[in-house]
């Protein structure tokens, strides 16, 4: 099984915030994160696929397709959004974490992968936090 990872960029603000918590127990509990004027990240995705190369061209799946799927699908729709309010498929009420934007990510993503298999999502918030999802 060989592994083809697309790496891609965008940047994005949202705010982590409880309604049914007191401003203190959100500052507490979330610090800078929970700003009432909200705060953004510049996020690096990393999208890998999965399969067997094809004889004809060595790919598993063509990387330019890949960006390009990527961008239309995930990264055009997200950069320079407010993660909170701007973004469709991001269901209302939930929290724009890493946690849960690799699981939104991929379910976005995966119908559009048909020549392999999605393998991993994984989402680099800061320098020092990232996600990895797996689709289980």
């Amino acid at each position: 099984m060989v592994y083809l990872t697309r790496r891609e960029t965008f940047n994005a603000a949202h705010r982590l915030y409880n309604e049914h918590w007191s401003e203190e127990k959100n500052k507490e509990f979330f610090g800078k994160c929970a700003n009432k004027n909200w705060h953004g990240h510049n996020y690096t995705l990393f999208v890998t696929v999965k399969g067997n190369p094809h004889p004809d061209t060595g790919f598993i799946m063509d990387v330019k397709k890949l960006s390009k799927i990527t961008k239309e699908v995930i990264v055009n729709r997200l950069d320079h959004t407010n993660l909170n309010l701007d973004v469709d498929f991001i269901p209302k009420g939930l929290h724009p974490t890493t946690e849960n934007m690799v699981k939104i990510i991929w379910e976005q993503l995966a119908p559009h992968i048909t020549e392999c298999e999605l393998h991993c999502i994984k989402l680099w918030e800061t320098e020092n936090i990232y996600c990895e999802y797996y689709g289980e």
